[in-house]
């Protein structure tokens, strides 16, 4: 029997949503399926599969529904913690569907399964006293300002588009469901976990523990789940092909291969942006420290051309 081939790939939240004129469920499924078209193709090719996803815009989503009902109807709100555990069961059914069905297809003997994921953040993170993660949707100076009298919100002026909620965006310790995803990929099934980089819990001085209001980065949980399981291959799934140095200037120029040396320069060097690629780079360098071998960075459609090499950027020891 040859030996097995673990991989974890991260995908992106936006990568369910292609534009602004295709954000319903329908459409987020139809992309799902794209996704899950390639992720078969490399299951199919011999690697045992972890999946990690995003889940910014349909938290988003959540929570100005959330928000809308409260106003009208006096419907309660659903807690942030909540809202990331309602949009990893939604996400996760349309990737397991999907891949159940490319299985299926093409008689695959294999199965998929979606794990409500909790992941352990310090109470202490630095970032719970400097929120700076908008969530949630525009509200106008005098209701902002109620909100962080009577809940405590942290709140911010947008580009003059109005006030929003920040929270904190703390770095993942743990996470709690790993022994149940170690026991899925021991047994062949391909599991779907940390979405939206996880629910984050902190632990109280029992050791319980409890959900809270903050936002875990997909490819921080998807690097940390990359490194318990020891994978052999780390790739994040994005909008670009490859990653680019001088993005978006004259002098713009795509990456084949990156050591380790070379990514920590690029990045010392200012050349990943904080909201975009820089925490992508980080992820890998954090997976590649502790000892992985490879990662990939390139866009959905170009995975299984990666995986031989013909595109994306591969980030190497060195």
């Amino acid at each position: 029997m040859s030996e097995r081939k673990w991989a974890v790939i991260a995908i992106g939240g936006n990568s369910l949503i292609k534009d602004k004129q295709h954000q319903s469920v329908e459409d987020q499924y139809l992309a799902a399926k794209e996704t899950a078209y390639h992720i078969a193709s490399m299951i199919e090719a011999g690697w045992d599969v972890a999946i990690g996803h995003g889940n910014g815009p349909q938290v988003g989503f959540i929570l100005r529904r959330s928000e809308i009902a409260a106003k009208a109807a006096g419907m309660h709100e659903v807690p942030l913690d909540v809202c990331g555990a309602d949009s990893q069961g939604a996400i996760g059914y349309a990737l397991q569907q999907n891949l159940n069905n490319e299985f299926y297809q093409r008689k695959m003997k294999k199965s998929v399964a979606t794990i409500v994921t909790q992941v352990l953040v310090d109470k202490d993170d630095p970032s719970f006293q400097h929120p700076t993660k908008p969530i949630g949707g525009f509200m106008d100076e005098a209701e902002a300002r109620k909100r962080e009298a009577d809940e405590g919100w942290a709140i911010v002026e947008d580009a003059g588009r109005g006030w929003r909620r920040v929270v904190a965006s703390p770095i993942p310790q743990k996470i709690v469901e790993l022994d149940a995803v170690q026991t899925l990929l021991d047994n062949g099934i391909c599991a779907i976990t940390v979405g939206g980089g996880g629910i984050p819990v902190i632990e109280d001085e029992h050791g319980n523990y409890l959900g809270t209001a903050a936002v875990i980065d997909k490819d921080y949980a998807s690097s940390l789940l990359a490194r318990e399981i020891k994978a052999d291959l780390f790739i994040i799934s994005t909008a670009v092909e490859k990653v680019y140095i001088n993005f978006n200037t004259p002098d713009q120029k795509a990456l084949d291969v990156m050591t380790v040396s070379e990514a920590k320069q690029y990045m010392a060097e200012r050349h990943f942006a904080k909201g975009s690629m820089y925490p992508k780079i980080q992820a890998i360098l954090w997976y590649m420290e502790a000892g992985g071998k490879e990662a990939i960075v390139t866009d959905p459609a170009h995975i299984m051309d990666a995986l031989e090499g013909k595109t994306g950027t591969r980030i190497i020891p060195g």
